[in-house]
């Protein structure tokens, strides 16, 4: 198993950040398919402010290449990641098009 860590904004406005956490409450069962399908055990986000964390936990079969491909070819992720670029925005550091940033860990106990 391999676990990735990503970081991502949200526009800071109360009640969009609203809106983006009730999406997040009634995710779509084809996103929750496709999640899983890539090869994703376990997915959380964690919010604070206007700060999102993403930890995904995945099997051996797993790489963000294919899930990168996956995502492109399938037309309900693609509705779904529009709406989602409603409320997110990408971190300075981030490339062109590129939405959840991946961190690097520095610390384990």
């Amino acid at each position: 198993m391999k676990r990735y860590c990503f970081a991502l904004d949200l526009i800071n406005d109360e009640e969009l950040i609203r809106n983006y956490i009730e999406y997040h409450k009634i995710v779509w069962p084809e996103i929750i398919e496709s999640l899983q399908e890539s090869g994703i055990l376990k997915a959380e986000i964690y919010h604070v402010d206007d700060r999102l964390f993403l930890i995904m936990d995945t099997n051996a079969s797993f790489t963000l290449e294919k899930k990168g491909k996956m995502d492109a070819e399938n037309p309900i992720v693609q509705k779904w990641e529009e709406i989602m670029w409603k409320y997110q925005k990408a971190l300075p550091n981030a490339k062109p098009g590129e939405k959840w940033v991946q961190m690097n860990r520095i610390f384990q106990l």
